[in-house]
């Protein structure tokens, strides 16, 4: 029945900023609509999981987190060390890959994948 990841949708007390942010910090250019479309790219995947609501994995009073995931960490990381963006947890390797953590102006917790 699915067909692939729709979309993420989200309020901010400032849009404008918002989109500023996202297009310096992970290079999203969005649009006048106050979105942009990511198109998948060949081994890409969309994770859809499922979380207890006093889970530890991310903030208990954020109930969504968003995933990106990127083509180069060790890239993603000295670009946001370049523009003064701190990681929010330390990073983590695993399984499933790699894994780091920063705050949009929101404080929402972004969470950035290398598989």
């Amino acid at each position: 029945m699915i067909k692939g990841f729709g979309g993420v949708f989200w309020r901010s007390q400032n849009p404008e900023a918002l989109k500023k942010w996202y297009n310096e910090v992970l290079g999203l250019s969005i649009s006048e609509w106050n979105g942009t479309m990511i198109k998948n790219e060949g081994n890409s995947e969309t994770v859809f999981s499922l979380f207890n609501e006093d889970d530890e994995y991310f903030p208990k009073d954020q109930q969504v987190m968003v995933n990106f995931q990127v083509h180069d960490m060790e890239e993603v990381l000295a670009h946001l060390e370049r523009i003064g963006v701190p990681l929010a947890k330390d990073r983590q390797s695993g399984y499933f890959g790699q894994f780091v953590w920063i705050k949009d102006p929101d404080g929402r917790l972004i969470e950035l994948w290398e598989k």
